[in-house]
């Protein structure tokens, strides 16, 4: 899936094979014509008018118009206002996203609403949002499943359509893996952060993957780094799970808080109960927040009244026993 601005003349026109295209999709979604009333006649789109509407989008100065291609065929095209007219609206949005009814159902919609957010989301924008028509239950099915919640019901600007308003926050999506070390006596090594982004909390050995790393590659190097131990290696995957928290970065000299949803490998080994050691520990201790360590029984996990990472983590490791046992 390719994602590109909509080329123009430079007249400001749209080139004429281009217009070709973009008047065949039009066409090829009858149905949703009849039902918004945008174009007069459904049953006989120009491409006259296609390229009056798609000038309005061009014009506006926060406006752009992006077509998505796969494998050379022009099978999208969508509309995105960078500020909305309402000053007290702080989010981009979502105009139009027309997938060609005769490649629909093999996901292009879903790959190029993921690639407008990824460019919003590059952008620093936090969030995104959207209208659709009350009259179409359908394409309100297809952005909730998306993660968009209706957030509001307003009629439209243009033609004053009963629509509701969806909104997505656009968190940047960051892996990470860990390590449940189990001693002999059923107890596990945790540790003790503390930082910005989610203040005081327990978690296993682990980290973020660096770039190329895999899961189990990255749960190897943050279990040695953090505990000096380099006899274990991660074991079988105990879960997966995601969680979201803000992340405090600096872009052009101004403090920004960014929205992260972190998806985390979790693997489980066996080893001694012992203490973290090593030359370079205590650096690697204060690089990465951590306060302190401590080995914690079942009970005591499940006791616990600062957050554990992850969730549930005493019955995980109980499954894991469970499953163990001839």
């Amino acid at each position: 899936m390719i994602l590109s601005p909509l080329p123009l003349t430079p007249d400001h026109r749209i080139p004429a094979a281009v217009l070709a295209e973009l008047t065949a999709l039009y066409a090829s979604q009858r149905a949703f014509h009849a039902l918004s009333g945008d174009f007069p006649g459904p049953d006989g789109i120009r491409p006259e008018q296609v390229a009056a509407s798609l000038a309005e989008e061009v014009a506006h100065p926060d406006g752009e118009v992006l077509l998505a291609r796969s494998e050379g065929r022009l099978v999208g095209v969508v509309t995105t206002l960078g500020r909305h007219p309402d000053p007290a609206d702080p989010d981009p949005w979502i105009g139009l996203l027309m997938v060609d009814a005769a490649v629909q159902g093999r996901g292009h919609g879903r790959r190029i609403a993921e690639a407008v957010e990824d460019r919003f989301r590059a952008a620093g924008r936090d969030a995104v949002r959207l209208a659709v028509l009350d009259a179409h239950p359908r394409g309100l099915a297809f952005w909730q499943a998306l993660g968009y919640e209706v957030v509001d019901h307003r009629s439209d600007l243009r033609l004053g359509r009963p629509c509701a308003v969806l909104r997505k926050p656009l968190r940047t999506p960051r892996r990470a893996a860990r390590v449940a070390v189990v001693a002999p006596d059923g107890s596990v090594l945790l540790l003790r952060y503390d930082n910005v982004e989610v203040g005081v909390h327990w978690a296993l050995p682990g980290g973020g993957l660096e770039e190329g790393e895999s899961p189990r590659e990255g749960a190897l190097r943050e279990l040695t780094e953090e505990t000096g131990w380099t006899d274990l290696e991660p074991g079988p995957l105990l879960c997966t799970w995601e969680h979201d928290f803000t992340r405090v970065a600096s872009r052009g000299g101004t403090r920004v808080h960014i929205a992260v949803r972190q998806h985390e490998h979790v693997y489980v080994t066996p080893g001694p109960r012992r203490e973290p050691s090593g030359a370079d520990l205590a650096a690697a201790h204060a690089a990465d927040s951590i306060l302190a360590w401590r080995w914690w029984t079942r009970e005591e996990l499940a006791e616990e009244a600062e957050p554990v990472w992850p969730a549930g983590l005493a019955r995980l490791l109980d499954e894991w026993d469970a499953a163990r046992r001839p």
